[in-house]
């Protein structure tokens, strides 16, 4: 019978570290969402809406399909939040942009999404160590992956 290695079993436990807090900040996102009158993806996209941007933009933030973000957009826009305007450079494009009332429904949902969030337990410096982390976790290039440099 063979053993994995402490690396191996360090990693697993890592691994279900992370996805343990993307669940819980999944099921705050949406306790949250739901006092607002918002599915949890709605209060994603508005948390993500920090300015004027187009659906690609958009979707690649919410880490969706630019379509999943249509979707969402649409009920978001049928509600008032959002509107849809002519890109300013690029007349292909449409650029979404929170209405007065979006702005200030995201305003309140920021509040609450601060409060009782699972990351509230770390200080902002160590808030600050975990984004550094994860983000070098990410950006760095996965084997087999053809963006990646080529390694010789």
């Amino acid at each position: 019978m063979t053993h994995p290695e402490p690396h191996a079993i360090a990693e697993r436990e890592l691994c279900g570290l992370v996805n343990g807090l993307a669940q819980r900040i999944t099921d705050h996102v949406r306790e949250r969402a739901v006092t607002l009158g918002l599915t949890a993806a709605q209060a994603t996209a508005l948390r993500e809406m920090t300015g004027p941007m187009t659906m690609r933009d958009l979707a690649e933030r919410m880490s969706c399909e630019p379509s999943n973000a249509t979707f969402i957009v649409d009920k978001l826009e049928k509600q008032g939040l959002i509107e849809r305007r002519a890109h300013p450079t690029d007349r292909r494009a449409k650029q979404l942009v929170l209405t007065g009332e979006g702005s200030a429904l995201r305003d309140r949902l920021l509040d609450l999404l601060i409060q009782n969030s699972p990351l509230a337990g770390l200080s902002t410096d160590q808030q600050r160590v975990l984004q550094s982390l994860l983000e070098q976790a990410l950006t760095r290039p996965r084997a087999g992956d053809p963006r990646s440099p080529a390694r010789g």
